[in-house]
């Protein structure tokens, strides 16, 4: 092959290995970290300890159980005053074991329950009922002696996880990231191996691709800040902030790592491929035409001395 064609193959080659590599690292993560349970609660678990999260577990339970108090004790004059205890008691259960562990089984349920609704056919919408963390508050307030505490009803409050209307769409994402989180990165390699391989260059071509994968990193970065923004953004009222961006931090974590990685690799390599070009000892120059010099002929051996014969 002309080394003209060789270099615009390999070319083309490694801008699309350099293309897929952000591209191939968010399908990878998506594909085999989210969809992973057990990645997934491991992830999520931290967060039972964050403070902003602890805070929007009291405020959803919290408001959940006077909603409940007002809708069948009808004693809507007492709700001031029992809220403070509510509250509290809500509170002094985030910081339990036990809400450890219904954190964890949350997370899990609510994982298996979005799994099964994106690989089947069921057209339910997937929610998490708080029941079980309702009936823990009740005792605590029973054992404080609230008001009406016994009264309160343990009701299956069920928070939508994913509604029904976005199944669809998002089914057929998630089976275009089961494929593409395999054969993207393998493609990026398969080209960034095949333009090396052309290169006529080589060493030039190393450095090309790595810089380009340290591009990508970056790229993959600002997009993790960019899609933080709008995800906030697009909240609706009520959601806090600070939770949905802890945990929007815990799922992009490792993500955020990868791209971090991509970056600081492409680079180290940028920079050992230039620095051994350019500390590689320079060869010297031959003119054109010059006439090798001729050998120089080796010394001929001395004459051995004649023997000397002894005076008798």
């Amino acid at each position: 092959m002309p080394p003209p064609l060789r270099s615009a193959l390999s070319a083309v080659l490694i801008a699309l290995s350099c293309l897929l590599v952000p591209f191939g690292t968010l399908a990878g993560w998506a594909a085999y970290g989210l969809a992973d349970t057990g990645r997934y609660v491991t992830t999520m678990a931290p967060l039972a300890a964050d403070p902003a999260v602890r805070e929007a577990v009291v405020d959803t339970v919290g408001d959940d159980i006077l909603r409940a108090v007002d809708q069948h004790l009808d004693v809507r004059p007492v709700r001031g005053s029992v809220r403070p205890f509510v509250h509290d008691a809500v509170r002094s259960f985030t910081h339990t074991r036990a809400f450890r562990m219904a954190w964890d089984t949350g997370n899990r349920v609510a994982h298996d329950a979005v799994l099964h609704a994106l690989r089947a056919e069921d057209e339910r919408p997937v929610t998490v009922d708080l029941a079980p963390v309702t009936a823990q508050v009740k005792r605590q307030l029973i054992r404080d002696h609230v008001p009406f505490a016994a009264r309160i009803p343990v009701e299956h409050t069920e928070v939508a996880v994913l509604p029904a209307d976005r199944l669809t769409t998002l089914r057929k994402g998630y089976h275009v990231l089961e494929v593409a989180g395999f054969w993207l990165p393998v493609a990026a390699v398969a080209f960034a191996v095949g333009g090396i391989a052309l290169a006529v260059r080589r060493r030039r071509a190393v450095a090309a691709t790595a810089l380009g994968t340290a591009l990508g990193g970056a790229l993959l970065v600002l997009a993790l800040a960019v899609g933080r923004d709008l995800t906030l953004g697009d909240l609706p009222a009520g959601v806090s902030h600070p939770a949905a961006g802890a945990v929007y931090d815990a799922l992009t974590g490792t993500l955020r790592t990868a791209a971090w990685l991509l970056l600081g690799l492409g680079l180290a390599v940028a920079l050992t491929a230039w620095l051994t070009r350019s500390l590689r000892l320079p060869r010297p120059a031959r003119r054109r035409g010059a006439a090798a010099p001729e050998p120089v002929p080796a010394p001929s051996p001395a004459p051995a001395p004649a023997p000397t014969r002894a005076r008798a």
